[in-house]
C-alpha cells in the first residue's frame, strides 16, 4: 500500500477513531502530531491543494482563537494560512493523506474512501 500519513490530535475522539481506522485495516501510517509540530506555509498549501479547498474551509471556525483573532473578517488567503501556521489549534483535524489526496476525516466514511482509492 502506499504511504498514508495522518495529522492527529491525540485529544480529538474524531482523531483517534481514524488513527483506529488505520490499525483495523493494517496501515501503517506516519503519524504527525500537528500540535506538536506546525506545518509550515509551505506545507499547509500543498494541503489544501490536496484537499482542494481553500484556508477557511480548513479552519476550526468554532475555535476560541478563531473569535479572538478575528478571523470571520479576514479575507486574505495569506492570512488565514499564516494563522492556522501560529495557531495549529485551527486546523480541522484529523487529516489523512494517502498518493498526494488528502480527505478530513469527518466523517470517518471520508477516509475508508480514501484507502479504497
Amino acid at each position: 500500500m502506499a504511504k498514508v500519513t495522518i495529522w492527529h490530535n491525540p485529544r480529538c475522539s474524531k482523531s483517534r477513531n481514524s488513527m483506529a481506522l488505520l490499525e483495523e485495516k493494517g496501515v501503517e501510517a506516519e503519524v504527525v502530531k500537528y500540535l506538536d509540530t506546525p506545518p509550515t506555509k509551505e506545507e499547509l498549501k500543498a494541503l489544501l491543494k490536496m484537499l482542494g479547498m481553500n484556508a477557511r474551509e480548513l479552519m476550526r471556525t468554532k475555535e476560541a482563537i478563531y473569535k479572538e483573532l478575528g478571523l470571520k473578517e479576514v479575507e486574505d488567503e495569506e492570512k488565514l494560512i499564516e494563522a492556522m501556521v501560529e495557531h495549529p489549534k485551527l486546523i480541522e483535524r484529523p487529516i489523512v493523506i494517502k498518493d498526494g489526496k488528502a480527505v478530513i476525516g469527518r466523517p470517518l466514511e471520508n477516509v475508508e474512501a480514501l484507502l479504497q482509492q
